[in-house]
C-alpha cells in the first residue's frame, strides 16, 4: 500500500488552491466553451504517487472531480485490489475539460487531439511541479503522451519504470474505459487482472 508523505506546509496547499482557481478559469483551448467546468486533480499533494487519466467524462465535467464515473469506479476498484489506497494517490487528467459530441440528449466522449493535449500541458506541469510525485502512472495512451511529451504506443511501453527528464518514475499502463468497452466476459476479466499487475508493479517500483 503506497503511504503519502507527511508534514505538508500550509504554502504548498496555499499554492495548490490558487492553481485550481486559475484552472477554473482556463481558455487556453476551445474545450471551456461546451464544458459545465474545469476538472482539476485531487488527493494529497504530497503524494508520492500521481495517476494521469484523459479527460474528464460526462459524470466528472458535472461533479467536477476526475474519476467518479464508470471509468472511475472501475478504476477504485482496480487499484483496491492491487492494494494501493486511493486516498493516499494523486489523480488528475491530461486535459481539464470534457470533449464530447452531442447525440439527443447524450453527450458522447471524444478523444482529444494533440492541440488541445498541448494546451493543457501546463497545468500537467504546474500539477507535478507541486506534488512532486516519486511515481506517475499514466492511464491511457492520451495520458501517456502528456506525460512523455510524445506519441507511444501503450503494448511497446507498459508495465515498466521510466525515469522522467523532469524527475521521479514514470509507468504506463491502460485508461480502464478500455474494460468497460470489451464485451467478452472473459477476455475482459484476463485484463483486469493484467491492469491490476500493471499497477502492483508501479507500486513495487516506488518501493
Amino acid at each position: 500500500m503506497t503511504k503519502a508523505r507527511t508534514g505538508i506546509g500550509h504554502n504548498k496547499a496555499a499554492a495548490w488552491g490558487a492553481l485550481r482557481e486559475e484552472a477554473a478559469r482556463c481558455t487556453r483551448c476551445h474545450l471551456y466553451e461546451h464544458a459545465t467546468q474545469t476538472v482539476f486533480g485531487e488527493g494529497p499533494v504530497d503524494a508520492r504517487m500521481m495517476f494521469v487519466g484523459e479527460q474528464p467524462g460526462d459524470q466528472e465535467d458535472l461533479a467536477g472531480r476526475p474519476f467518479v464515473g464508470p471509468a472511475g469506479l472501475m478504476f477504485d476498484k482496480a487499484i483496491g485490489v492491487a492494494g494501493i489506497d486511493r486516498s493516499t494517490v494523486y489523480v488528475t487528467n491530461a486535459v481539464k475539460h470534457f470533449k464530447f459530441e452531442p447525440r439527443g440528449k447524450r453527450r458522447i466522449h471524444s478523444k482529444p487531439d494533440a492541440g488541445e493535449i498541448r494546451a493543457c500541458r501546463w497545468w500537467y506541469e504546474q500539477e507535478r511541479l507541486l506534488v512532486k510525485p516519486d511515481m506517475t502512472v499514466a492511464l491511457g495512451a492520451t495520458a501517456a503522451r502528456q506525460m512523455l511529451g510524445k506519441v507511444v504506443t501503450i503494448s511497446g511501453s507498459r508495465g515498466r519504470a521510466i525515469e522522467l527528464a523532469e524527475g521521479g518514475l514514470g509507468w504506463i499502463t491502460i485508461h480502464p474505459s478500455f474494460l468497460l468497452r470489451m464485451p467478452d466476459k472473459s477476455r475482459a476479466e484476463e485484463e483486469f487482472a493484467a491492469f491490476v499487475e500493471d499497477l502492483k508493479g508501479a507500486a513495487k517500483a516506488l518501493g
